[in-house]
């Protein structure tokens, strides 16, 4: 017997399962008309939601932690990078082919990451990432190793919309990108799959017991994410048009993994809003103390940990019932 679907555990969920999820996409597509000059952040506020929203589905739904989830986000980068070199610069067709290549080594890793606890996950994804940044570094001829990839030359988006240094296609086209792999894995998680996918993260026994494949069930999931991170990667080729080493460090998956601390997991909302958030934090300090403004952002993230976001949910949800009572008229005698 498959679980019930859970109920809706933060005011962030309800707020999502309600009409302000319209009003949410709405405004984010509005925003590069909102904030011209504010496109290519917006389109990397993007990119990182997208890379977020691949780990939430492993950590959220899935409970595995990963630390080196970068590992596909650059496979996918590399991927959309050497299609583009080599005269495949249709930009969905090297999003598609990115998110099978990173699909790929998502698959073949999984049965690695299966094994062992959680400690070993933990090693295992970092040690694949390590690898994968190695492999880059040696075969300089074919990724351009520390130089980066170089000839990376997109065609017009559908034929028709070109690629300019202020972000106008590459913006729409992220956002845009991100809302569809967004609908698609909102509909994979509420369905039996995602439902037995939260049963097995509960309780694994209890679910093998009733008849869940755990095993087939998180190599299915792992390659999923591995697919959106690849997407993600694919985007920020695309739209930067170039490509290195950067994209298989090890801060990448640190990056992601703190997007999700600000935004919670679970949900599917915390990577877009915790990206949001972190770019948005880090555009700003980086602006104001162009030398310290990691330590800011460390300092926030400590007083998340300590406060506790579900402090911080109570508070808003508070202010916001306030707000209701005062704006809503008195009924009538």
């Amino acid at each position: 017997m498959m679980p019930t679907p859970p109920q809706p555990s933060s005011w962030i969920e309800r707020i999502a399962a309600s009409r302000w999820e319209w009003a949410f996409w709405l405004v984010a597509l509005a925003m590069p008309l909102l904030l011209p000059g504010k496109r290519l952040l917006i389109n990397e506020i993007a990119i990182l939601a997208l890379f977020a929203l691949s780990l939430d589905l492993l950590l959220g739904y899935a409970g595995i932690v990963s630390l080196g989830h970068a590992a596909f986000f650059g496979v996918g980068a590399y991927t959309a990078g050497l299609l583009a070199k080599h005269g495949i610069g249709e930009p969905l067709v090297g999003l598609l082919l990115s998110m099978l290549a990173a699909a790929l080594v998502g698959f073949l890793s999984s049965f690695l990451v299966l094994r062992g606890s959680d400690l070993t996950r933990l090693m295992v994804t970092m040690g694949v990432a390590l690898m994968l940044l190695e492999i880059a570094n040696r075969f300089d001829t074919v990724t351009g190793g520390a130089d980066g990839l170089q000839g990376v030359s997109m065609a017009p988006l559908l034929g028709l919309f070109r690629f300019d240094l202020f972000g106008r296609t590459a913006c729409a086209y992220s956002l845009i990108v991100l809302l569809l792999l967004f609908l698609l894995a909102r509909r994979l998680v509420r369905s039996p799959f995602g439902l037995s996918l939260r049963a097995v993260k509960g309780n694994r026994l209890r679910a093998v017991s009733v008849g869940v494949p755990a095993d087939a069930r998180l190599v299915a999931i792992y390659t999923v994410a591995a697919a959106y991170a690849g997407a993600a990667g694919a985007l920020l080729a695309q739209t930067t048009q170039f490509v290195s080493l950067d994209v298989l460090e090890f801060h990448r998956s640190a990056d992601v993994l703190l997007v999700l601390v600000l935004g919670g997991s679970g949900y599917l909302y915390g990577g877009l809003i915790g990206a949001a958030i972190f770019k948005l934090m880090q555009d700003w300090l980086a602006a104001q103390t162009p030398q310290y403004w990691q330590f800011w952002i460390g300092l926030v993230l400590v007083l998340v940990v300590l406060v506790g976001r579900e402090r911080f949910a109570a508070l808003a949800a508070r202010l916001r019932a306030r707000w209701a009572a005062r704006t809503t008229p008195p009924a009538s005698p």
